[in-house]
């Protein structure tokens, strides 16, 4: 029988599991053991059980049969305490454990009281936007920059600003150094793409000219072996290229490929169009931030620190999938900022905090409004974003995370637009 003891939103619960089923859980454990073990005078996974507590102890097949019962001991808690709904994992505790049973200590947090003081009429307004004419002037340069054209410069030297075709190979005490090597590379200068000096050195060459860079690696290098050491690279400029401005023609209209555009008040008036959108979805953004912020400093919660950790491990991971879609993973990551876990989940903890308190204050604003989404409206969703993104109603349906989810989403949608309404 579970006892519990109370203390806001966060129980204590103990169950014990003994008699036949304690026997059991050891019994099985014992067969899976002895199969694994070596006892003079037997065959692997033949010794008598009597033989292998003498040898081994009864105490070794204790942890293991616990463990093995973990969730049907988290069964019988939730089956006897059915009002308590877990917001993060239970944390478990083996309180005592003998040959008679085991009794486990299950610390439950549920979902704290939330109080909403006030959440309408607080005068939080969206900020209009508009596109001036340096904005788009500076587009237009911008977009001129971007398709300027590459042209090989016949006579001269290497100027900042040029592109440098150039082939290299650096070495280390007259040994080559691994990743210190390319061919035809091109190497804007004044791009601080390698080392420092790399550049100003390249600087003043000519096409086909050879030439050894005496070089030293920065203290910071991410290489061992490399930083602060002194090297030569060997480089030779097979050839140089200059920019060459675009001018609004119609060649540059055609180049860009923007359809209906061929003339520079055309061009102006996408260039404005496209500011606008950026500038309303920023605006966007940072109105519903200041809108969330103005709610919450009128909500009254006591947040337990389980459910800020719970959310720096969703962050984390997040984070981590992140960086594995770019080809690194996260211990790369920490390595190359020359940090550590901890300091990352420091980092994210006043982010992870207000996630959770905006989760909970909505929660409750979606209580408060009595927000109901119909079976209807959850299969309508599910028809036009399948559709939407061209997949199967299922696959959609999983890649969202279920039913639950997507429900979940549509109240979270309509709270927020019925917040907006409630405050202009």
């Amino acid at each position: 029988m579970a006892k519990s003891k109370s203390a806001e939103n966060r129980k204590e619960i103990t169950i014990k599991i003994e008699g036949k089923e304690w026997e059991d859980a050891l019994d099985k454990t014992f067969q899976k053991k002895v199969k694994t073990v070596t006892v003079d005078g037997f065959r692997k996974g033949k010794c008598p059980r009597n033989i292998f507590e003498k040898k081994f102890g009864k105490e070794s097949l204790y942890l293991d049969a616990a463990e093995s019962l973990l969730q049907t001991a988290f069964k019988k808690v939730m089956d006897e305490n059915k009002d308590l709904i877990p917001v993060v994992q239970p944390r478990v505790d083996i309180k005592s454990i003998d040959e008679k049973g085991v009794e486990f200590l299950f610390t439950i947090i549920t979902s704290p009281e939330v109080i909403v003081k006030k959440y309408k009429g607080l005068g939080v307004k969206k900020p209009t936007v508009k596109v001036t004419k340096e904005e788009i002037e500076h587009e237009m340069s911008h977009l001129l920059e971007k398709y300027t054209e590459l042209v090989t410069k016949e006579k001269g030297k290497v100027e900042t600003g040029n592109i440098a075709v150039i082939d290299f190979e650096g070495f280390k005490d007259g040994i080559a150094f691994e990743g210190g090597k390319g061919e035809n590379y091109s190497l804007e200068i004044g791009s601080n793409t390698f080392i420092p000096g790399f550049e100003d050195q390249v600087i003043g060459m000519k096409t086909g000219e050879e030439k050894d860079l005496n070089l030293t690696f920065p203290e910071d290098y991410a290489s061992q072996e490399l930083k602060g050491q002194k090297v030569v690279f060997k480089v030779k400029v097979n050839e140089i290229k200059e920019k060459k401005a675009r001018e609004l023609d119609q060649e540059f209209f055609e180049d860009l490929g923007m359809e209906g555009v061929d003339t520079k008040e055309k061009l102006e008036k996408e260039i404005k169009k496209s500011i606008q959108a950026n500038k309303e979805s920023e605006a966007e953004n940072a109105y519903l931030d200041q809108l969330l912020q103005t709610v919450a400093k009128n909500v009254e919660v006591d947040i337990p620190e389980e459910m800020v950790e719970d959310e720096v491990d969703h962050m984390i991971h997040r984070f981590s999938h992140q960086l594995e879609m770019q080809g690194i993973n996260l211990e790369m990551y920490l390595k190359f900022t020359n940090s550590d876990e901890k300091s990352l989940r420091d980092q994210m903890e006043k982010d992870a905090y207000q996630h959770v308190l905006y989760r909970l204050m909505l929660d409750e604003i979606i209580k408060l409004e009595n927000i109901k989404v119909t079976e209807k409206e959850i299969e309508k969703e599910i028809k036009d974003l399948s559709s939407k993104y061209d997949m199967t109603e299922e696959e959609f349906v999983k890649q969202f995370g279920g039913k639950d989810m997507i429900k979940y989403d549509l109240e979270m949608r309509r709270i927020i637009e019925i917040l907006k309404e409630a405050n202009k």
